[in-house]
């Protein structure tokens, strides 16, 4: 399993290199935020990657997300997502 930190943020679904993994939201902390525990479906060898995506909803408490809008972009045909205290 692997923990992130989190901040107001909700979380629709966890998927570890395409298969669906479990997930839970630990005891949130006043500065902290909450850890979110992510249960991978297989366990993984030694040295070997995972792709995680989670799909998710921030809100404007999300202190540590950020957007850009399209037109703040290279491309300027999507919006960026970045993420700040890791």
């Amino acid at each position: 399993s692997q923990v992130l930190d989190t901040k107001d943020v909700q979380v629709f679904k966890v998927t570890v290199n395409g298969q669906d993994a479990q997930f839970a939201f630990g005891e949130k902390h006043s500065f902290k935020g909450t850890p979110l525990e992510i249960t991978f479906p297989k366990e993984l060898r030694r040295g070997q990657e995972a792709i995680v995506e989670i799909s998710f909803e921030s809100s404007p408490n999300s202190s540590a997300l950020q957007w850009f809008t399209p037109e703040q972009t290279s491309g300027k045909k999507h919006p960026f997502l970045f993420s700040q205290c890791q």
